[in-house]
């Protein structure tokens, strides 16, 4: 590398004037030649993991791609802007022995009081390396939901349901819980009202299911057949029966949002009772 920036320097010796030639105009077109570096560095990586993506077909891993990239290229950057600080101001004839004696003594007394955010970058690249989370999946970190719109070795920027973004520091996380980790379930709790015959039931939720499985608008997103576990619990005024449907990440809640549509029609016309809570008031005529 710095060879061929030698060569550079010479080169643009050889063909600029005479008055072009001093080190000021040659430390602007270096800090151009670093700029252009980094840009370029950047393009083949952006070009290079856009390639493997598309030769992968597993989802899972495109996500994890997509997350290392913005990693990988601030990385690179930072490599590339360290080296071309300190050869520019080597070039000027500045020694950078001391700036960076200098620099690594600050750096451990600013170390001392920096706790946090080196906790933050360690616990940053733990989550990338391990893929505990990626760029696209809907996840609950410290009572905060929503869609992983970025992360980096610092941050982790959520999006919610109403568009609210939270910037959660990696340091303040220790439990994620990832909705979207390579299949998702849509948990129904339907209630009947107590004089329904649960077998009939159970079989209206089964021909509910070939149905969907055939005509709904989400049906692509359906991996399994609707799991049915029986009777969960007795409310005050309804029978609770417990189901389940295995989708696709992330798509659990549009599945589940059209199913219930469909629940709704196919127990209307059966004559199945979805009960809401009732309650009966006896009043008591005392005479005298």
């Amino acid at each position: 590398m710095i060879e061929f920036i030698e060569q550079h320097n010479h080169f643009l010796f050889n063909i600029l004037p005479d008055f072009l030639r001093n080190k000021w105009l040659i430390t602007f077109y270096n800090i151009v030649f670093f700029v252009l570096l980094i840009k370029t560095a950047n393009f083949f990586i952006e070009k290079f993991l856009n390639k493997v993506c598309k030769y992968k077909d597993d989802f899972e891993v495109q996500k994890q791609l997509i997350t290392l990239k913005s990693i990988i290229k601030s990385i690179v950057d930072t490599v590339i802007f360290a080296f071309g600080v300190m050869y520019i101001l080597n070039n000027l004839g500045v020694d950078i022995r001391p700036i960076m004696t200098a620099a690594g003594v600050l750096g451990v007394a600013v170390g001392f009081g920096a706790k946090r955010f080196f906790e933050d970058i360690i616990t940053g690249l733990s989550l990338l390396l391990s893929g505990q989370i990626r760029v696209g999946d809907y996840v609950e970190i410290s009572s905060h939901q929503g869609v992983v719109e970025n992360v980096d070795i610092k941050l982790i920027q959520l999006r919610d349901m109403q568009g609210r973004v939270h910037y959660i520091r990696n340091g303040m996380v220790d439990t994620i819980i990832n909705y979207s980790r390579e299949f998702s379930y849509y948990v129904f709790d339907i209630g009947v009202s107590y004089d329904t015959d649960i077998d009939f039931v159970i079989n209206t939720l089964k021909e509910i299911d070939e149905e969907f499985k055939n005509t709904a608008n989400s049906k692509n997103y359906v991996l399994a057949p609707l799991e049915i576990f029986g009777i969960d619990k007795f409310d005050d005024s309804a029978i609770v029966i417990k189901a389940r449907i295995k989708t696709t990440p992330i798509k659990q809640w549009a599945v589940g949002r059209e199913f219930n549509g469909f629940i709704k029609k196919k127990f209307d016309e059966k004559g199945i009772e979805i009960p809401f809570p009732q309650r009966t008031v006896h009043i008591m005529n005392e005479g005298k």
